[in-house]
């Protein structure tokens, strides 16, 4: 009787340990769908998240997929009818400074250039970062993983808030900048940007950079570790054609750029990468 008892319970438990995980797969799907449109298409749904283990990656539900069978299924919309303010909230247990530059990076890698940020806060649990731009469309959730993916980051979880609010959970355990490393015994060049040059330079002692006759550069150089934590800061306030410069022992990445504008820097710059750490 007790044996009896104790299987029945194995099977009840197993069982309904199924249904929460319907109900969790369920929930998902209407939270990016309004109801008529869940309700309408509810068969169809049934037939295109079969099997529903596919759309569970570690035990939990993989939110890009989801949205993404839904969107390429013609259920789940992303333009608007008109340019709409689009509010976008990431989430991260990552640190602040590392996080916000490989969301800028990565939105500007899909073409999201003109945004505000709207709020950030830091608490003990994670960091928030929310924004918002003028947009004819909400963000791609598979496009921004795949653009993600490139600095080592990936997406939990995506909350639909409303067609033009999205929260997107960010997982950057394994992050990294999305930069050219240098090696040792390396030339390259950079190209006149409006932007500030980063690189890897963990692999390399020492760098020496050229700037051509026609520069006015002002090199305005920071260091920084692994997180982003900022160890050294160079300014030099009168115009260098060429500087040298020993790496910290301990940095990873290295900003390039001018103390005063960018525009200073009308050539390239050419770099010589010596020294293997």
């Amino acid at each position: 009787m007790v044996k009896f008892l104790l299987g029945f319970i194995l099977i009840f438990s197993f069982l309904n340990a199924e249904d929460v995980s319907e109900n969790l797969l369920t929930l998902k799907i209407k939270s990016f769908l309004d109801e008529d449109t869940y309700n309408e298409n509810s068969e169809f749904i049934n037939v295109i998240f079969d099997p529903e283990s596919a759309f569970y990656e570690n035990r939990r539900i993989n939110s890009v997929k989801v949205a993404q069978t839904l969107k390429e299924n013609g259920l789940l919309k992303l333009f608007f009818t008109s340019p709409r303010e689009l509010k976008l909230n990431f989430k991260t247990r990552g640190t602040p400074l590392f996080f916000v530059k490989i969301m800028g990076d990565t939105l500007r890698n899909i073409s999201y250039y003109r945004y505000v940020t709207r709020a950030s806060n830091l608490d003990a649990s994670e960091f928030t970062w929310n924004i918002s731009l003028t947009s004819e469309y909400a963000t791609d959730p598979l496009v921004l993983e795949q653009e993600l993916q490139k600095s080592g980051c990936k997406i939990t979880d995506i909350e639909r808030n409303s067609p033009y609010e999205w929260t997107y959970v960010i997982d950057m355990d394994n992050a990294y900048l999305d930069i050219e490393v240098l090696t040792s015994r390396e030339d390259i060049r950079l190209k006149r940007s409006l932007y500030a040059h980063w690189l890897n330079v963990s692999k390399i002692k020492k760098l020496n950079i050229s700037s051509s006759r026609r520069n006015r550069w002002y090199p305005y150089i920071s260091y920084y570790d692994a997180s982003l934590h900022l160890l050294k800061v160079i300014r030099e306030d009168k115009i260098y054609h060429y500087i040298k410069l020993d790496i910290p022992q301990n940095a990873k990445y290295m900003k390039i750029s001018d103390l005063y504008t960018m525009k200073n820097i009308r050539d390239e710059l050419k770099l010589q990468a010596q020294g293997v750490k």
